[in-house]
């Protein structure tokens, strides 16, 4: 064939294949509502077509006996039905996997788990349907956050009111006992309307506190802390409410270990993890507090206790605001002492906030607390 009949040839393939095609995107313009494995026919069909029509109209060109023409046709068709067959089980393939994916979103809306599919029809498919399962998890444990952290603000506010309404009930009671004169003894109401106050007062300011935590509003201020003198001075200002419970509290500290910390809220911490043994235990048992440097290099600050441990399905929330445990680890034990269950919450703040991480376990006989701090590091926010 000379260039020219080539060129020609070339020409009315191009044309029939742009006919074809041009007529084919109408189509499956007018289709955009239709099923995407009719599109997918509509496609491998103008494909089969803009073949067959090519080579019909450059037959004449090509001097193509009508017999192989005939021949063509006839094996044009057959590879056009089986184009067509695939492009229908592709389509069908794609349409399971798009009601799948349609289905995977309507449970993440109404907040149910997404189960993946065995198999699908494209890498691309498999990738998003596990990105939808995996944001179905990361949902779930939102949800589950969330639900737990409003159950602890419900539990907040129902001990907050009912710690409040006590000593609120009793200064109202002892006042009305000294307007009406009707007390012998004036000066003990008074000492007891104080201790009163100084009560809510320092409910008041562990609320004061948490807030600061949970707005991410706690600031430290940061300087060399030596643990020794730190923790011995706390268990030193505990040591007459310990010794009143008849408690042998002890300190076993490790000289010369140092820490870059906040020493007025590392001390508050320390103090509430040692008042919530002393008002956990029994009379007559042992408190040791210890200073250790730990195996990875962070000092480690442990609270130990003969309380008789807690009840393992309470260890997850001993830090949540306004927990309390079932009951009492001893039957003398008052858990907050009317501090609404805020100083173990406070306590994993004021850790938090020092990049640090406070734990606790059960031991034979009681549990402990563990706070693992970083030789020096820069605040966070809590």
């Amino acid at each position: 064939m000379t260039p020219y009949g080539m060129v020609s040839v070339v020409v009315i393939a191009l044309s029939t294949a742009v006919i074809v095609g041009a007529a084919g995107l109408i189509t499956l313009r007018l289709l955009a509502r239709y099923s995407l494995v009719l599109q997918l026919l509509v496609v491998a069909l103008a494909t089969v077509v803009s073949v067959v029509s090519g080579m019909a109209a450059a037959a004449s060109l090509m001097y193509v006996s009508a017999h192989d023409l005939t021949v063509f046709y006839f094996v044009a068709a057959a590879a056009g039905s089986v184009s067509l067959a695939m492009a229908g089980l592709l389509g069908r393939w794609i349409v399971r996997d798009s009601q799948y994916l349609t289905l995977a979103a309507a449970s993440l809306g109404r907040g149910e788990p997404v189960a993946s599919a065995e198999r699908h029809s494209n890498n691309e498919f498999a990738a998003l349907a596990g990105q939808l399962a995996a944001t179905g998890e990361r949902l779930q444990e939102s949800r589950d956050r969330e639900g737990r952290i409003e159950a602890s603000r419900r539990e907040l506010v129902a001990w907050i009111s009912h710690d409040l309404r006590t000593p609120l009930a009793g200064i109202r009671a002892m006042a009305e006992a000294l307007e009406d004169d009707m007390v012998e003894d004036p000066s003990r109401y008074y000492s007891q309307i104080r201790s009163q106050v100084d009560r809510l007062n320092g409910m008041v300011d562990d609320l004061f506190e948490l807030s600061r935590i949970q707005t991410g509003t706690l600031r430290l201020t940061q300087e060399t802390v030596a643990l020794y003198d730190l923790i011995s001075d706390t268990v030193a200002d505990l040591g007459p409410v310990a010794r009143a419970k008849s408690l042998d509290l002890r300190f076993e500290g490790a000289m010369g270990l140092s820490i870059l910390a906040d020493p007025r809220e590392l001390s508050r911490a320390v103090g509430n993890l040692v008042m919530n043994a002393v008002q956990q235990s029994a009379p007559g048992s042992a408190i040791v507090v210890a200073v250790t440097e730990h195996a990875d290099g962070r000092a480690a600050i442990s609270v130990q206790d003969a309380a008789g441990g807690i009840d393992p399905a309470d260890l997850p929330r001993v830090f949540d605001a306004g927990w309390r445990g079932s009951e009492p680890r001893t039957p003398d034990a008052d858990l907050v002492h009317g501090r609404a269950g805020l100083g173990l919450a406070i306590v994993a703040g004021i850790v938090a906030a020092h990049q640090g991480e406070v734990t606790v376990r059960n031991i034979p006989g009681g549990c402990r607390f563990d706070v693992l701090l970083p030789r020096h590091a820069e605040a966070v926010p809590a």
